[in-house]
């Protein structure tokens, strides 16, 4: 943000009014540290001038604006930079359009969610409430999101089959609770994270009761199947013998003679 701006006047309350002034604020979007306080010497003689130092205060929406312009100036990434700021709820929604948004992305957004981390801590500096906020580009969040819910049912149905554990790849807080939320109502399938950041991951686990997978009680079932089928068919050929058999008469065999 900007420097700390150093302005003398004969006491401190002169020197906050001329530091506004200058700054082009009231007092209460101004930030300031006193330096030296006004000292008054004998009958006049020797007084020293107060002196402080200023910096203009910035809103929410600004200094997002302000810190993202010079990240990506450094990253050299030219960048449209698009934020809206609910201040009842708390959210600060940034949005970046160009052309150069892969590379801010990154490898499954790991750039895009450390951007996005440090403008959470920049404006949650001085804030009284907690801000949240989220920062995406080519609705890469969404795409994302769908990606993961993909995955979590189809690791899901790994886990019904094999009735063993599955552990995902680290992900960020945002991400697992997307695992989460997608297999919340699975019947056959629990979830939980195990792990410390940044390497803390999800674990896709069988519910309690299911048993586990049996290959032997599997082929019994199979050769059953199979027993039934072999019987069906010894039936059905049975009968249609028979039925052949009985169609044939005497002079039918006496001709063939």
């Amino acid at each position: 943000m900007e420097e700390w701006i150093e302005v003398v006047d004969k006491t401190v309350e002169d020197a906050v009014t001329a530091a506004c002034a200058k700054a082009g604020v009231t007092s209460d979007k101004l930030e300031y540290r006193i330096i030296e306080k006004e000292t008054k010497g004998l009958l006049g003689m020797f007084s020293m001038p107060a002196k402080i130092e200023y910096k203009r205060m910035f809103t929410v929406t600004e200094e997002a604006e302000y810190f993202l312009k010079n990240v990506l100036e450094k990253m050299e990434i030219e960048s449209d930079i698009s934020v809206e700021y609910d201040e009842e709820k708390c959210t600060l929604d940034v949005e970046l359009l160009g052309s150069q948004m892969g590379i801010l992305i990154g490898k499954r957004g790991q750039t895009l969610d450390s951007l996005q981390y440090l403008l959470s801590l920049v404006v949650n500096k001085n804030s009284d409430n907690y801000i949240k906020v989220k920062i995406d580009t080519e609705n890469y969040r969404e795409r994302r999101k769908e990606t993961l819910e993909n995955l979590a049912v189809n690791i899901s149905k790994k886990v019904k089959k094999t009735r063993k554990p599955v552990a995902l790849e680290p992900m960020n807080p945002y991400e697992r609770r997307i695992i989460h939320s997608a297999l919340q109502n699975d019947k056959y399938c629990d979830t939980h994270s195990e792990g410390e950041e940044p390497f803390r991951k999800v674990v896709i686990t069988p519910k309690k009761g299911l048993r586990e997978f049996n290959p032997r009680r599997n082929n019994y079932k199979n050769n059953n199947n199979q027993r039934k089928d072999y019987s069906d068919y010894k039936k059905k050929f049975n009968e249609r013998y028979k039925k052949s058999y009985q169609s044939i008469t005497f002079d039918d065999l006496h001709s063939e003679e």
